[in-house]
């Protein structure tokens, strides 16, 4: 075991600087040879993250010809913003184009960084002169059952009057249940199954086997928005399942809501395909959901995440991007639906990643995990790594926001940036509650 002084020598070897564009540049290059990367961060509620991603992101789509940004937020709110970046939607501006992420928390996508690189993202576009080359922003969670189905039968109501009548009667399973999610996945506890499963499975399969009839009405540039709609009959099926099952553990509803999001990743990049476009989507989420699993201690019992599924399907074709802080402060709530605030991020923890990193007494930093490399043997040495949501506790960090990790393993590469800042949000932060459940719940991240 190498002392404390020949860990901390390895680590200022190993790391990159990340203090200007030329710096940035290099850590792009690292990126932009894979289709897929996954770019995270340890807070939901820190700017220099958001800033950093955003930046990075337009980077990769600039000179490396990424097509799409896919994001830990619901399908119909993003695709709301995306329809703004193609020039398709009404929305005036970026807030505008913002305002489906109206659910706690809505600092996590209504902030300054996002509607700044949303901003970047529709100007981008609006230089690309086929509609079919431009850039995409899509959610890929799956919280919005009540907003997917309404979804789908607007878009039914504008192609086949007939097939949107079947589907809102389908759809009317959940109207006994009342608006409130948990409701439903009470009643389907008690009963041990889930009442509108067949209704949900029902409308799904209708819409891809009317796909043809739906498409010719329009032709093929309708395209985008019959993917829109059957995405989100896929969301309401596999939100249906995910509130049947979000009482019975934590471990089967986190993998469902991973597994969810690696399908909706997939199902995007086909989509490119029929586009003519490169199938090379950037993924903005949490660590917990970008890295591996399979290196942590919650893998090891049972959990999986978007990165692990990502990586067993691709390999060396994608990437995946830790985010770190060792302090500064955070926009986080103190429980599930109460207002967020400006809170003190408190140092690590000693002997953890982040703690060791601060130690470095570099400011800003990336540190990859080459094969064979110091790095690489200080990477699969377990430590503890931190994890902050939309809810953070200080009072009891240890066990609400610490577990242990092989970050050699969890990630490809792990930007470290020891003082932080809060998110910017767009407007002042309040609760919120609507028909929906908040976003992340009931993880946090």
């Amino acid at each position: 075991m190498p002392s404390a002084a020949e860990t901390l020598a390895v680590l200022r070897a190993a790391a990159q600087p990340l203090e200007t564009a030329a710096d940035r540049a290099r850590l792009v290059d690292r990126l932009r040879g894979a289709s897929v990367v996954l770019i995270g961060e340890s807070t939901h509620g820190t700017q220099d993250f958001y800033a950093l991603r955003a930046q990075l992101t337009q980077e990769l789509i600039e000179r490396g010809g990424f097509s799409a940004v896919a994001i830990e937020g619901d399908w119909p709110d993003a695709y709301r913003v995306n329809r703004y970046v193609q020039h398709t939607g009404p929305e005036l501006d970026a807030v505008a184009a913002l305002g489906g992420f109206a659910r706690f928390p809505t600092w996590m996508w209504r902030n300054t960084a996002v509607a700044d690189f949303v901003a970047w993202l529709r100007a981008h576009n609006a230089a690309i002169r086929y509609p079919g080359r431009r850039v995409g922003f899509y959610g890929l969670d799956l919280y919005s059952l009540h907003a997917s189905m309404r979804a789908v039968v607007e878009y039914l109501e504008t192609k086949d009057p007939a097939a949107a009548r079947a589907a809102r009667a389908s759809y009317a399973c959940f109207e006994e249940f009342g608006t409130e999610t948990d409701t439903y996945a009470w009643a389907a506890l008690d009963r041990g199954e889930g009442p509108c499963a067949d209704a949900v499975a029902r409308e799904l399969a209708a819409l891809r086997e009317r796909r043809t009839a739906l498409l010719s009405r329009d032709g093929p540039s309708a395209s985008d928005e019959y993917f829109h709609a059957v995405q989100n009959a896929r969301l309401a099926a596999n939100a249906e399942h995910y509130y049947r099952t979000m009482l019975g553990g934590r471990v089967s509803s986190w993998n469902l809501r991973d597994r969810h999001m690696a399908e909706t990743l997939e199902e995007l990049r086909a989509h490119l395909r029929t586009r003519g476009q490169p199938p090379k989507v950037v993924v903005w989420a949490h660590n917990s959901h970008v890295g591996d699993a399979r290196a942590t201690e919650l893998g090891a019992s049972g959990e999986l995440t978007l990165g692990q599924l990502v990586r067993e399907r691709h390999g060396h074709d994608c990437r995946l991007v830790g985010l770190t802080t060792h302090s500064g402060r955070v926009m986080a709530a103190n429980d599930w639906g109460l207002p967020g605030f400006v809170q003190e991020v408190r140092p690590a923890l000693p002997g953890s990643q982040e703690a060791l990193f601060h130690a470095t007494g570099l400011p800003r930093f990336f540190l990859p995990f080459p094969a064979g490399s110091a790095a690489h043997a200080f990477g699969m040495t377990p430590r503890l790594e931190r994890a902050i949501g939309v809810i953070y506790r200080p009072d009891t960090e240890r066990r609400n926001h610490y577990f242990e990790s092989r970050l050699a393993e969890r990630f490809d590469v792990v930007v470290h940036l020891d003082v932080t800042a809060p998110v910017e949000p767009l407007e002042p932060v309040a609760a919120v509650r609507d028909d929906e459940p908040p976003e992340t719940y009931p993880s946090g991240v």
